[in-house]
């Protein structure tokens, strides 16, 4: 262990890989959603918003990273060797370690949100540890898994997000437009998984290219990234919200001209298509949010 984290110590940049900053951006984006669809601006509330931003990037998404590596080194050995633990480069233990103190401050930093913000903070660890610890190893079924991540990089920091920026309990229209992003969300991470399909097979990941097939799988991924964005866009053409329903139809229909490219080779693709279509995907969540922001049930305080 004391070598370990020696190497640690000298080598922060293996640390950093091992947590996976580009995932945080996703759940980090959400949280702001929340923010702007609150309707309310945090005024004083600004450090507990920006504390909020980092509980739900660097800190739970990057924590559930660590774990995910931890409990995964061995399909990681397989579909990507050069990985911090199976390379190497994180030996020993160190890899739980460093998930187990991140998960420590973690806990603490969620306490700065309130009641709320630290409930949120325990149930997305919680689910994090459930995603890829045994025995719930909740990722070895691939229906399940993505929903749990849906839920985790999508719809949870979004509620709390609104939470925190108001100080109040998000109306019903937030939650309804947060678990329908959390809905479409599990498409993404079915895009996910094709990268490692290899690895699962061998080790019994029931993941949904696995267990679909590579084609029905990413003909799902793209029903279900698509289905809950229309739904918002009606949703706000009903509330009144046109422009952002306009913009949201629009980035909708963008995403659907992208789709062929992947469909034709869905592991070759999937990783341009988690680039370009998950780039609308958000934008998509921003504009709904701004609309959320304009027809808020609540008076500003």
């Amino acid at each position: 262990m004391a070598q370990a984290l020696r190497l640690s110590m000298r080598s922060p940049a293996v640390v950093l890989e091992f947590m996976h900053p580009i995932t945080w951006f996703a759940p980090m984006w959400a949280f702001a959603c929340g923010v702007v669809s609150s309707g309310h601006a945090p005024g004083a509330r600004w450090p507990v918003v920006v504390a909020g931003v980092v509980l739900a990037g660097p800190l739970v998404c990057g924590t559930s990273q660590a774990i995910n590596d931890w409990f995964d080194r061995h399909v990681d050995a397989i579909n990507e060797p050069d990985r911090p633990i199976p390379s190497g480069r994180l030996p020993g233990s160190w890899g739980l370690i460093i998930a187990i103190v991140a998960t420590g401050l973690s806990l603490l930093v969620a306490t700065v949100l309130g009641p709320v913000g630290f409930a949120a903070g325990v149930v997305g660890l919680v689910l994090a540890w459930a995603y890829s610890a045994p025995p719930l190893r909740l990722k070895q079924n691939g229906w399940l898994g993505n929903a749990v991540c849906g839920a985790c990089y999508e719809g949870l920091p979004w509620i709390t997000g609104a939470a925190v920026a108001s100080g109040l309990v998000p109306s019903w229209r937030v939650f309804l437009v947060a678990a329908l992003y959390s809905t479409g969300a599990h498409g993404i991470m079915t895009l996910n998984d094709f990268k490692s399909i290899e690895g699962d097979r061998r080790t019994g990941v029931r993941s949904l290219p696995v267990h679909l097939g590579v084609r029905a799988a990413s003909r799902l991924a793209c029903v279900v990234m698509v289905a809950p964005q229309v739904v918002v866009a009606g949703l706000l053409y009903l509330w009144g919200a046109w422009i952002e329903a306009d913009v949201v139809a629009l980035l909708v229909f963008a995403q659907i001209a992208l789709m062929p490219r992947f469909l034709r080779d869905p592991r070759g693709q999937a990783p341009w298509y988690n680039g370009t279509g998950t780039l609308l995907y958000v934008l998509g969540m921003l504009a709904s949010a701004i609309a959320l922001a304009g027809t808020a049930p609540w008076p500003a305080p």
